[in-house]
C-alpha cells in the first residue's frame, strides 16, 4: 500500500491531489488548516476506498511538525510527500507589501515547507527510498512585482529542491519541484487580474501526478507559460518589464 502525505490538502491543488490519489491501495495523510473542508476532502477520499488520516497542524511549528512526521513514518513509512501548503502574497491595495505580510509569507511558504520537507529527507535517506515534491510556481522563474515575497519563496523552493535532488539521488530519495501556472482555486480566486491559460485544480493534479510518476526534476505547466517564464530571466530588463506589465493584480479585500 502506498502512503502519501499532502500538506495544504483542505482545498485547491492539495484537495485535488488527494482525490486523484485516493484508492483502495493508498493511505493518505492530509494536513490542512480548515477542519470542515479538510474533513470533507477526507470523506471524499474514503468514499474512493482510501485509508485517510488528517492533521490540523501549523507547518510553521517546527518542533511539532518534526514530532508528527517521525510518529507518522514509524507507523507507516511515507512513500510520497507533497509539500503544498502556502498562502498568497501581495498587498490588498496593490501597494508594496508590508513587512508583516512579507514575513508571514516567508514563514508559511518557505520555512513551513522546509519544516515538512527536511525531516522527511532525513527519514527517507535513512531507509534509502522515498519521494518529496515541493510545490513552487512559475513565479519562481518570472517574479510577480505585486507579490515579491510569494515569488521569492517559490524561487527559493525551486533552487533548494533542485540542489537537494542532486545531493540525494545517490541515496535513493527523489526530489521534484512543481511549478504550476494559473490554477482555478479559492486561493487563486483572491487575485484580481489577468490569469492566462488558467486550468482547473483537477487538471493540475493529473499533470502533477504524471510528472512525479516520471520523476521529472521540474513539473512545469502549461508548457507555453512555462517556456515563457523560464525564458524571462534571460531577457533585458526593459523587455522583461514590458512582458510582465500585463500580470499586475490586486488581492481581494477581506481574505
Amino acid at each position: 500500500m502506498s502512503v502519501i502525505l499532502i500538506t495544504g490538502a483542505s482545498s485547491g491543488i492539495g484537495a485535488a491531489l488527494a482525490r486523484h490519489y485516493a484508492g483502495s491501495d493508498t493511505t493518505l495523510v492530509l494536513q490542512g488548516r480548515d477542519a470542515l473542508r479538510l474533513d470533507a476532502v477526507a470523506e471524499a477520499c474514503r468514499a474512493r476506498g482510501a485509508r485517510v488520516e488528517t492533521a490540523r497542524l501549523d507547518v510553521r511549528d517546527r518542533a511539532a511538525v518534526a514530532t508528527w512526521l517521525k510518529t507518522l513514518d514509524s507507523a507507516h513509512p511515507l512513500d510520497l510527500v507533497i509539500v503544498n501548503a502556502a498562502i498568497n502574497g501581495g498587498d490588498p491595495g496593490g501597494d508594496v507589501e508590508t513587512e508583516a505580510m512579507a514575513f508571514e509569507t516567508v514563514e508559511v511558504n518557505l520555512v513551513g515547507a522546509l519544516n515538512v520537507a527536511l525531516p522527511c529527507v532525513t527519514l527517507m535517506r535513512a531507509r534509502g527510498q522515498g519521494q518529496i515534491a515541493l510545490v513552487s510556481s512559475l513565479a519562481a522563474f518570472a517574479p510577480l512585482p505585486d507579490a515579491p515575497a510569494y515569488s521569492g519563496t517559490k524561487a527559493a523552493l525551486l533552487a533548494h529542491g533542485l540542489a537537494l535532488r542532486e545531493k540525494l539521488k545517490p541515496h535513493g530519495v527523489r526530489i521534484n519541484v512543481v511549478t504550476p501556472g494559473y490554477v482555478k482555486t479559492a486561493m487563486g480566486g483572491e487575485y484580481q487580474g489577468w490569469r492566462p491559460m488558467e486550468i482547473s485544480a483537477e487538471d493540475a493534479a493529473v499533470r502533477i501526478a504524471r510528472g512525479l510518476a516520471r520523476d521529472q526534476d521540474i513539473v512545469a505547466f502549461p508548457w507555453i507559460m512555462a517556456a515563457a517564464a523560464r525564458g524571462a530571466a534571460l531577457l533585458p530588463e526593459s523587455l522583461r518589464r514590458l512582458g510582465m506589465s500585463g500580470f499586475k493584480f490586486k488581492i481581494r479585500v477581506g481574505r
